[in-house]
């Protein structure tokens, strides 16, 4: 493993669920996302907001969303092969069709500096600034961020979006 690889860097998080119970789901994602983690430092977790699915199958319940930071110590795709691994420990059936409701949902949205566009994986996440649901709770723990590759902030990003569109509703500060 090469210097960048060993280095801990912060790695946030997308985590949604809208099947079964929501918030159990988001909790017991967390906490496995905290195992992972490298050292005991510190990690940031944004309040759970509800939004309606997007794109999903008509009929598809409501979205528990939030974003979690960690720090890592990995490689990009080390990231992504443990998040794999703890949708499957949690329920997620591994080939589900796009957009198809879910137990559990995780995205890697960046891995500190990184830029990677593979087959496999993108960092940043791609449609990161359309997704309401994913900058608000972004913009709880990370405002002043500026993602790789973007010369806006979070928070800028955030009051680009149409206001009337895709309102969130606050489910949850502490949990």
């Amino acid at each position: 493993m090469d210097f960048a690889a060993r280095k801990t860097l912060r790695a946030g998080i997308a985590l949604g669920s809208n099947l079964g119970d929501r918030t159990a789901n988001l909790c017991s994602a967390r906490d496995l996302l905290l195992k992972i983690r490298s050292g005991h430092h510190e990690h940031e977790q944004a309040p759970i907001y509800c939004s309606v699915p997007m794109n999903c199958p008509e009929g598809s319940p409501d979205f528990f969303n939030t974003v979690v930071e960690i720090t890592f110590s990995g490689s990009p795709f080390q990231l992504l092969k443990e998040t794999k691994a703890i949708e499957d420990r949690l329920g997620r059936p591994p080939d589900t069709p796009p957009n198809s409701p879910r137990i559990i949902d995780l995205d890697i949205l960046y891995l500190g500096e990184h830029i990677i566009d593979s087959r496999e994986l993108i960092i940043p996440h791609p449609r990161i600034i359309q997704r309401r649901f994913v900058l608000q709770p972004l913009a709880d723990i990370r405002p002043s961020m500026c993602l790789p590759g973007h010369g806006v902030s979070i928070r800028e990003h955030l009051e680009a979006l149409n206001p009337a569109e895709d309102q969130l509703s606050l489910v949850k500060t502490d949990w």
